[in-house]
């Protein structure tokens, strides 16, 4: 009976001290559970309260993390500002959706006083996004911890980032580069049930004889205030749901991108089954951002805790 007990406390510990861990990067859930054991209250507190005073800023750390996680993997690459000599990735025409970066400095300023030089901006990011998701109304999901951050961020590196232009073979191929499936593609492609799109993104569709009738003169209204007039990709811009794949059966996809993933075979048949089933798209969508988060993780002297996010060290 002891050596159970022994057995039983050892396997606790183990749990605590490691949670998940990659095998390849040496990640885990509970990162930070000694080293720094407030760093994921704090990050959850402060976004759920700037949540609940702005909900448009889901959409924005949703992406911020997708397009960090895409370019030179998830290394807080995104949040470096540009210098006299290099332009950084904030500045890309296709970084214009990502907002939040103010509240990712509020997070690491109070981390910073709890516990110096231990929690990485690219941790933040992933955790931030996480608990936008949950907060708009999507799943309840752990990321591993334990990223570094990168010391390169160049403007060139964007623009292999998928475009609003893309087909659904293009962005098969693009996803599949990157190690992921049709299905975690159409699963990813479902966080646009968050935010806006900016005319300049879809005025490329406006008269597209495919399109919803009504849905196509709501786009031109739109686009009668500019480039940078707004529209929501679905009907419930600040809650996370299935409504933007309902809009694809609609015809109402708002990017070509959107709406391409409901003319393919290889893609229709996903989001049908995500319009149909809200709960096989949360399932798959949290699985598709784990998955994300993993993507050419930084470790050891690869990377640098910043103390600044915007600057390396």
């Amino acid at each position: 009976m002891a050596m159970a007990n022994f057995l039983a406390l050892f396997l606790l510990m183990e749990l605590i001290a490691g949670g998940y861990r990659d095998g390849a990067n040496g990640l885990s859930m509970n990162y930070y559970v000694f080293s720094c054991p407030f760093a994921e209250p704090i990050v959850r507190n402060t976004i759920a309260s700037a949540l609940q005073s702005d909900p448009t800023l889901a959409a924005g750390l949703v992406r911020m993390f997708f397009h960090d996680c895409w370019i030179q993997g998830c290394d807080g690459s995104v949040l470096l500002d540009s210098t006299k000599n290099n332009t950084a990735e904030k500045e890309s025409v296709g970084n214009l959706s990502v907002r939040g970066f103010e509240l990712i400095d509020d997070v690491k300023g109070q981390l910073e006083n709890q516990c110096p030089g231990v929690v990485s901006c690219a941790d933040i990011v992933a955790m931030a996004a996480t608990e936008a998701v949950a907060s708009s109304g999507g799943p309840v999901y752990d990321i591993p911890k334990g990223r570094k951050d990168g010391r390169r961020s160049k403007i060139e590196d964007t623009f292999s980032a998928p475009a609003p232009s893309f087909n659904a073979s293009e962005l098969v191929r693009a996803f599949g580069q990157r190690g992921f499936s049709a299905r975690d593609m159409v699963a990813l492609s479902g966080a646009h049930t968050l935010g806006v799109a900016r005319c300049s993104s879809f005025k490329n569709r406006l008269g597209d004889p495919t399109m919803d009738s009504d849905f196509s003169k709501t786009l031109s209204k739109t686009c009668s205030g500019g480039d940078n007039a707004e529209q929501p990709f679905d009907m419930t811009r600040n809650n996370f749901d299935n409504s933007y794949f309902q809009a694809l059966q609609r015809k109402s996809g708002l990017l070509f991108s959107d709406q391409t993933l409901y003319s393919d075979p290889r893609t229709k048949s996903i989001a049908d089954g995500y319009a149909k089933n809200q709960a096989t798209f949360f399932l798959d969508f949290q699985q598709a951002m784990v998955k994300m988060s993993l993507l050419d993780v930084k470790e050891g002297s690869k990377g640098e805790v910043r103390s600044d996010c915007r600057r390396i060290n």
